[in-house]
């Protein structure tokens, strides 16, 4: 079943449009920073994580083809998880959606359910079943592994970067809570953001697809999905990316440079048999 709250747009003027994002969106949770591990020639004291999970040591590993192996390998896991989780709660809504194709009666589940994901994953009341229907499973969605991964790379630098070293934190997100991370060493002065602390890899990867799955932001990301969802192509990686220009400052320079990392990391992506 169809509504009219989703516009078709042809995915070539998505493109287009996505360009000129940096000029209409502001983005306040998922930016890329500029902090490193290695804070210039000041001798800093190390910092205690902020978490128990037992990291590889990615900054020793030299061999450029096993630091890659090894970091794509550490982060699968908790994108397959929590992207299961996601294809189960898109699940139950599709399942919803066809009772009501076929004029059946929802059950107190079903309206339970409903309810509980409108409330998640912010879509209007004001809207009406159907549309409610309709935006959620524009919200929920997955997002494919080689993409969470080389943005995981890029925003960590392989897992190096103090952020994620100290805090989990793999794709630069932020919080606004006095204590809820890690104080950027380059924050502006009367700036209150930190960098978000998780307990857990999992904890790290569900903030993000959330930030993407709801974060005005990212509306032409999720139009972008849906649109490929209609047409029953592919979650193309490279032709998501275009919809990620509000993830940096840098623009459409951050979207060409994921684009080539997707393209030149293709081996390290699809997991072995032998993994």
């Amino acid at each position: 079943m169809k509504t009219t709250l989703l516009v078709k747009i042809p995915l070539i003027a998505l493109f287009a449009f996505a360009l000129v994002a940096p000029f209409i969106f502001k983005f306040s949770e998922t930016v890329k920073l500029d902090d490193n591990a290695i804070q210039g020639d000041k001798i800093v004291e190390p910092e205690k994580p902020l978490h128990t999970v037992k990291l590889p040591k990615f900054a020793h590993i030299r061999d450029v083809k096993e630091k890659k192996r090894q970091f794509f390998n550490f982060i699968r896991p908790a994108i397959e998880q929590e992207n299961g989780k996601i294809s189960r709660e898109r699940q139950s809504i599709a399942q919803i959606q066809d009772k009501i194709s076929l004029e059946e009666p929802l059950s107190e589940e079903d309206i339970s359910v409903l309810n509980a994901l409108v409330k998640k994953y912010k879509v209007s009341k004001k809207y009406s079943l159907l549309q409610q229907l309709d935006e959620l499973l524009n919200r929920i969605d997955i997002i494919p592994a080689s993409l969470v991964l080389v943005q995981a790379a890029n925003e960590s630098a392989w897992g190096t970067s103090r952020f994620a070293r100290i805090g989990l934190n793999f794709f630069g997100i932020w919080c606004y809570r006095q204590g809820c991370g890690m104080v950027p060493n380059s924050r502006d002065s009367g700036a209150n953001h930190e960098v978000a602390a998780f307990d857990s890899v999992n904890a790290a990867v569900k903030r993000y697809l959330y930030n993407i799955n709801t974060h005005n932001a990212y509306d032409v990301f999720r139009v972008i999905r849906a649109q490929l969802r209609e047409q029953n192509q592919p979650l193309s990686p490279q032709v998501l990316a275009t919809g990620l220009l509000a993830y940096s400052e840098r623009g459409s320079d951050y979207v060409i440079e994921i684009t080539d990392m997707i393209r030149h990391n293709k081996e390290y992506l699809t997991p072995r048999i032998a993994d």
